[in-house]
């Protein structure tokens, strides 16, 4: 008998095997990783500015389960058989990170994917982004993206000076850095509350750190009263916990942004 569509369980993912082709230092604590090879075949891309991809990594015993890190695709180049990953770095602090600031040329990465849900809409009136180190990737793609005569925002919030790089973008949408070396969960929500906010139909795309977001799902839905079909919000990380952890909170009450 053939389950339902609510019951029948998902259908993993291949997974496809890269290869490192290059890394490239863009700022101090993001490194860029190009990986391709004869299994850039496989990869099946998707028209989404945010398609996203389960790395998989090995950890000691060499026996125990891969562990699984998501990761934004920055760019695909057909052309060249390469698609773009961008990580943030912080020392030796958790493993993706790690593994990209040392990672040499013809290493094995293993991935499966991609999915994604957002991209521009060229038909919305004005269009806003919000996020931190962590969504860069995704709103970069996403300003390259958008129509030359597109207008707009983006915000992003850094904690400090040398995070800083510069984005492309029309010349109608102004980028703003947003330096908050205290790490308060309400200063990007603070920042977008009192900007000019234009009249029309705008779409959202904000993403990053846990309770920021939240903070600004206050400001878009119960101050701004938009449209939850024009807002893309997520939580990429928590503060204070692990990728585990934070993966495992995403079933419980805390962890939940809509």
């Amino acid at each position: 008998m053939a389950l339902s569509s609510r019951t029948a369980p998902r259908t993993p993912r291949p997974s496809i095997e890269l290869e490192v082709v290059s890394t490239e230092r863009l700022s101090a604590h993001l490194v860029r990783v190009t990986l391709g090879g004869a299994g850039f075949a496989a990869f099946e891309n998707r028209p989404e500015t945010d398609k996203y991809v389960k790395i998989m990594f090995t950890t000691p015993p060499p026996e125990s389960a891969p562990v699984t890190r998501t990761y934004t695709v920055r760019r695909v180049d057909a052309v060249a058989g390469t698609l773009d990953i961008d990580f943030v770095v912080h020392g030796d602090e958790g493993l993706a990170g790690p593994w990209a600031a040392s990672a040499r040329v013809g290493a094995p990465l293993q991935l499966m994917g991609p999915g994604g849900g957002y991209s521009p809409d060229h038909a919305a009136d004005w269009h806003l982004f919000a996020g931190d180190l962590s969504a860069v990737p995704a709103i970069a793609a996403a300003l390259e993206a958008l129509p030359a005569d597109a207008v707009g925002r983006a915000f992003i919030e850094v904690d400090s000076d040398d995070a800083i790089l510069p984005l492309e973008s029309p010349a109608g949408v102004e980028v703003e850095w947003v330096v908050d070396p205290t790490h308060d969960a309400e200063a990007l929500a603070a920042v977008v509350r009192q900007c000019d906010w234009r009249t029309g139909d705008v779409q959202v795309f904000a993403h990053g750190e846990r309770e920021s977001m939240k903070a600004l799902r206050r400001v878009l839905f119960d101050e701004r009263g938009l449209d939850r079909a024009r807002v893309s919000l997520s939580g990429y990380w928590a503060r204070g916990r692990t990728e585990d952890r934070f993966q495992a909170e995403k079933r419980e009450p805390i962890g939940q942004i809509l």
